[in-house]
């Protein structure tokens, strides 16, 4: 059994720029980490996205939130299943940026989608399958 815990917003660092404008182009990056948990009788996978807001050399948005995965110990789990929790982590990640960017000079900003290309599956699962 696989249960998804609530997504964390670890930090949430929002700095107005001085002045802005309507169509003001802000750079981003987002970067993905993940961690092994484990316990006596469950396994798991933490999953955490941040990103970057910048314009200008001017950090305007630090975003940082995470949510795991605990999964039973004796389950072994597939490549389609870790994609699955990383997109749910990541909607749940977009999710709480396109509340929370409301108000701010980012309300008309998306967040840059994840690159799946730049993520190795097979080094996830092998350490959340080791015993």
């Amino acid at each position: 059994m696989i249960e998804q815990t609530a997504l964390l917003v670890d930090e949430w660092i929002y700095l107005p720029p001085a002045a802005s404008a309507a169509d003001d182009i802000f750079n981003s990056e987002i970067t993905f980490q993940v961690q092994r948990k484990r316990a006596p009788t469950k396994k798991g996978l933490a999953c955490r996205f941040s990103c970057l807001f910048v314009k200008d050399k001017e950090t305007i948005l630090s975003y940082i939130a995470q949510d795991s995965y605990v999964i039973d110990l004796e389950d072994k789990i597939d490549a389609n299943e870790v994609w699955t929790m990383i997109k749910n982590s990541y909607s749940k990640y977009k999710e709480k940026y396109e509340f929370k960017r409301l108000g701010t000079v980012l309300q008309n900003t998306p967040l840059a989608e994840f690159d799946e290309t730049k993520l190795d599956i097979g080094e996830i699962l092998t350490f959340l399958n080791e015993s």
